[in-house]
């Protein structure tokens, strides 16, 4: 949801600005820090094209940019402390039983080889190898809406094992090098934790092919679908034999009236329709919980199929499943949204603990915006004749 989208009074605005620069202030230490905050929020909630320094300060009034860049750089508070605040913030506006929680990465493309964490590595948002920082994000979506809650960059190992490299960027001694899917174990493991309301976790294939992440969720009893590779590796035992095999192998053996055509939820141009089809495997799961390999087809071409690993209640039908599945393209929302209107890719911090305040303090922003519509949408629904809107997340982040 861009600024332009709300549709309150200047003063309602306002106020609810006010009330969100309230709740964050206990993250700084510092009124001058406070206030900086503000601005830079204020900032990225306005027009300007480029969330810089230099154009934040201008937007502030301010003279030079050092106030801005103090608040990423020099000065002293905890970008965690304020993650924490504003997850809590979110999961206010939007926590539901039927919630989700989405992990994902998404890269930021850099020039210069100083920033902290860039290497010359796979990004999605370019689609190749490009020279770029990666960031491992987890989102939270519900009927009112979605929104990033929490953040980490990823540091390669050419970074991680360079104690000079390491200094300069100011990594933090307990730093060390964890994969994609490790961060998001110990991501998501901490969320659950908190006790946020979880009907599934979604997740790509980077991470549904880790078997710890797939541990960590079924050791808590939280049902997830993850994508996973065509050709990833599944033994099975049957009839007292181990068998190796593959989704792809696994879902080609179905008759053709295993598939139905569910929906995947709805998009731009109405429902987003798929052929469907699942199998039950054989392993030994908690009471009441079952496994099972998913399969999503198009239904233009039935050659571009999708596979995924399911665990969850075993009574749940198909089409929740081909429903969850089809919720993980709301934390591409959310990146879209955050990089188009906030600028989230717009970090001039080298530092560790600069790029994570930029990312949190977009965040914040996004976050504002999230529970304003959280907020209408719920006033809409409460009028009489309305009902609760099913869990098809509204376009904002």
């Amino acid at each position: 949801m861009a600024v332009s989208d709300w549709a309150a009074s200047p003063q309602d605005w306002q106020e609810a600005l006010d009330e969100l620069k309230e709740y964050v202030a206990p993250a700084f230490k510092r009124l001058e820090q406070r206030a900086s905050a503000g601005a830079f929020i204020d900032g990225l909630l306005s027009g300007v094209e480029r969330k810089t320094g230099w154009m934040l300060a201008e937007e502030a009034g301010l003279a030079r940019p050092y106030r801005i860049q103090s608040l990423l750089g020099r000065s002293s508070w905890s970008a965690n402390a304020l993650c924490d605040v504003v997850r809590r913030y979110s999961c206010e506006a939007l926590g539901d039983p039927d919630g989700v929680l989405v992990v994902d990465e998404t890269g930021f493309l850099k020039k210069g080889v100083h920033s902290v964490g860039v290497a010359r590595q796979y990004s999605g948002t370019a689609g190749r190898i490009e020279n770029s920082q990666i960031g491992v994000f987890a989102s939270y979506a519900s009927r009112w809406g979605h929104a990033l809650i929490d953040r980490q960059l990823y540091l390669p190992k050419a970074w991680a094992n360079d104690p000079e490299r390491r200094k300069k960027a100011s990594v933090p001694d307990d730093v060390a090098f964890a994969t994609k899917p490790a961060i998001a174990t110990e991501m998501v493991a901490k969320l659950l934790d908190e006790g946020l309301p979880c009907a599934f976790v979604l997740a790509d294939a980077v991470y549904g092919s880790d078997a710890r992440f797939r541990r960590m969720l079924e050791a808590r009893g939280q049902a997830y679908v993850l994508a996973v590779r065509s050709n990833h590796t599944l033994r099975i035992f049957e009839d007292w034999q181990l068998t190796q095999t593959d989704p792809e192998t696994m879902i080609a053996g179905l008759p053709h009236d295993a598939w139905y055509a569910l929906s995947a939820g709805e998009g731009a141009k109405g429902q987003r329709l798929y052929d469907w089809a699942r199998v039950p495997l054989s392993h030994t799961s908690e009471v009441g919980f079952s496994r099972w390999v998913l399969a999503r087809r198009s239904l233009r071409d039935p050659d571009k199929q999708t596979y995924y690993f399911v665990y969850a209640r075993s009574e749940i039908s198909l089409a929740e499943m081909a429903a969850a599945a089809g919720l993980r393209w709301t934390i591409e929302e959310c990146f879209l949204r955050a990089k188009d209107d906030l600028g989230l890719d717009h970090c001039e911090a080298r530092s560790w603990h600069g790029w994570h305040r930029h990312m949190s303090l977009v965040m914040t922003a996004a976050a504002f915006l999230v529970r304003l519509a959280a907020e209408q949408r719920r006033t809409a629904f409460s009028k009489p004749n309305k009902t609760s809107p099913s869990l098809e997340p509204v376009g904002t982040c």
